[in-house]
């Protein structure tokens, strides 16, 4: 039995044991990151916590809604193992009691394959010259004519001005400054790592680095695009891999545009697909009533 628990029904305990001893643990499913980046958040539960499932929430005109906050990409069903029949009681759960704008679950999840499905790109730790024999040649090419360039790890308060100056993919004002809000709490958190690619003195390209456990996330690839000739970004994210891949793996976090999703998978990333739900206003307006 699937049963609905507000926040302050939480035993959270319980909860962060299912999390963290779950085949699919990730980043996002954290408490304190699920704090930060809702506006609010409830729990579906099975059994004594045995299985467990996050549910973002956001109100709008006295209304409840489902909806996936920015910068996290994966929640869904966690558990000791994969249960594909109780991940369809949860899903039928989520559908009959909730208004869903979006909600995604995670790759490891197993639900009816007519889902619409989002792709990610990730690299398993391995070591450094194995992965590099699996780079697209171009890439190989592109990173070493970039060798001239000058690495440094930064702390987030000097590249501030550089991020805030060349940062794209945000359109929304509000969204950007939601962005230094996390990037600020994941640096208090000690949860951050920002990395710099120079040409003489000057910064040409920044990764902005999630670092949790025994994984790299990348937030964030910030370009000065008057230093696209230099490759920075290949030369950046090859140095990243070469330093951390064999102690911590690598996630892309995403790749939906065609050529972004190339440049990820030139770099050896393998494709993890997960499924979604998404729902436009007019199948909202269609069942709101419904419910």
């Amino acid at each position: 039995m699937i049963k609905k628990l507000k926040y302050s029904e939480i035993d959270f305990v319980k909860y962060g044991k299912c999390i963290d001893q779950s085949v699919q643990k990730n980043f996002y499913a954290q408490r304190e990151i699920l704090d930060e980046v809702c506006e609010s958040w409830e729990l579906l539960v099975s059994g004594d916590y045995d299985f467990v499932m996050p549910v973002p929430i956001k109100k709008k005109f006295g209304f409840h809604f489902v909806l996936m906050p920015l910068f996290c990409q994966q929640l869904g069903i966690f558990g000791k193992e994969t249960d594909e029949k109780m991940e369809g009681l949860f899903v039928d759960f989520l559908k009959k009691n909730y208004k869903i704008v979006n909600y995604y679950f995670n790759f490891q999840n197993k639900i009816s394959s007519n889902f619409k499905h989002k792709k990610n790109y990730f690299i398993e730790t391995t070591e450094y010259k194995l992965l590099r024999k699996h780079y697209f040649k171009g890439r190989k090419s592109t990173v070493k004519t970039a060798q001239y360039l000058n690495f440094k790890e930064l702390n987030l308060a000097e590249n501030l001005d550089f991020i805030r100056n060349n940062f794209k993919g945000l359109d929304k004002k509000s969204d950007v400054e939601k962005l230094f809000g996390y990037m600020n709490f994941l640096d208090r958190q000690k949860k951050l790592r920002v990395f710099g690619s120079f040409k003489d003195e000057q910064i040409t390209n920044s990764a902005i680095v999630i670092d949790h456990d025994n994984s790299l996330s990348l937030l964030g690839l910030v370009n000065d695009e008057k230093y696209r000739l230099d490759n920075g970004a290949s030369f950046l994210i090859d140095r990243i891999l070469q330093e951390n891949i064999q102690s911590k793996s690598f996630d892309f976090m995403g790749g939906t545009i065609r050529g972004i999703e190339v440049f990820f998978k030139s770099f050896g990333a393998e494709r993890q697909e997960y499924p979604i739900i998404e729902n436009s206003k007019t199948d909202l307006l269609r069942n709101f009533f419904i419910k």
